[in-house]
């Protein structure tokens, strides 16, 4: 295709949008609620990898040491699991600010504080608190903490054990929440998309309607079918892009104004700080998103016109 005929193209693709008039006015509106749906997705999508990745740092598996264990061999077992690839965290916390934090949650129990003076030692030993990349991960790095000689001093243990079976029904329905949220939010961002796609598409099919007698003079005369698409795809893409424009543009304030009001219902979640600093992909998306779906639907659309 040469110059000249790709400037009569996008020239042609020009003139049938702004004479569509009313009509290309209602396509763009429709691809602008359309795009405006996957523009709101992107932003749901996010909330959802939000959630649960906060659900899943709120998960953690303690691993408890003998009184007799010292920071030594424990920072040995910590460094162990850090070599761990499932492990993403292992924190350490001392038997002498176990007993502070005992002390602190009982300030006002003197029945507790009575019996810890009794003792006349420091009950407790120290402590890992491990967190895994993913809960479905803990009962293996639990069965680690069981097989591992290097938890093992002078041929005994020095873990006293750990809060995995305690935790493990818990861990087991959290894992499947997080699943079934995911699984989930794939099927909303599907079901909407497909009928967002589905609508724009009938829209410029009707655009294309209105212009079905060109269509036919220009095959009678003898144009190939790619040049008789091409000003319909060019005006299909010019569709896209301004409807993506205004998505972007409209998105602006009501992503500050939203995130404002809901930051604190998701864990400090804002989405209009998030479309700040991900501005580039919703932009790319959108856009993208736009100039396909306008272009392949025009495409799709005037198929049917092309047999004279």
């Amino acid at each position: 295709m040469d110059w000249m005929i790709l400037k009569r193209v996008f020239v042609g693709g020009g003139k049938n949008f702004v004479r569509g008039g009313v009509v290309s006015a209602a396509t763009v509106m429709v691809m602008t609620v359309t795009l405006g749906i996957i523009g709101g997705l992107i932003f749901v999508s996010a909330l959802f990898s939000h959630v649960l990745e906060t659900i899943k740092e709120k998960v953690e598996v303690s691993v408890y040491f003998v009184t007799t264990a010292s920071e030594q061999e424990i920072l040995a077992v910590k460094s162990q699991l850090e070599k761990l690839p499932e492990v993403v965290s292992v924190s350490y916390t001392s038997r002498e600010d176990i007993l502070t934090q005992f002390r602190s949650r009982n300030v006002g129990n003197q029945l507790n504080l009575q019996a810890l003076d009794e003792i006349g030692t420091n009950p407790f030993g120290g402590r890992l608190d491990v967190r895994a990349k993913d809960p479905s991960q803990y009962e293996g790095i639990t069965n680690f903490l069981d097989v591992s000689p290097t938890l093992s001093a002078g041929g005994t243990s020095i873990v006293d054990g750990t809060n995995y079976k305690q935790n493990q029904d818990s861990i087991y329905r959290l894992t499947i929440i997080i699943n079934a949220i995911r699984d989930i939010g794939f099927a909303i961002v599907v079901v909407f998309a497909l009928a967002s796609i589905l609508v724009a598409f009938a829209t410029i099919r009707l655009a294309i309607y209105t212009s079905k007698e060109e269509i036919a003079v220009m095959k009678l005369v003898g144009a190939s079918n790619a040049y008789v698409q091409a000003p319909f795809v060019v005006a299909g893409i010019i569709t896209g892009s301004i409807a993506a424009t205004i998505v972007l543009f409209v998105l602006w304030p009501v992503t500050w104004y939203v995130g404002a009001k809901t930051v604190g219902w998701f864990d400090g979640f804002n989405i209009g700080q998030y479309y700040g600093s991900h501005f580039l992909l919703v932009f790319g998306i959108v856009m993208v998103s736009g100039i396909l779906l306008g272009g392949v639907a025009s495409i799709f659309a005037i198929r049917r016109y092309l047999k004279v």
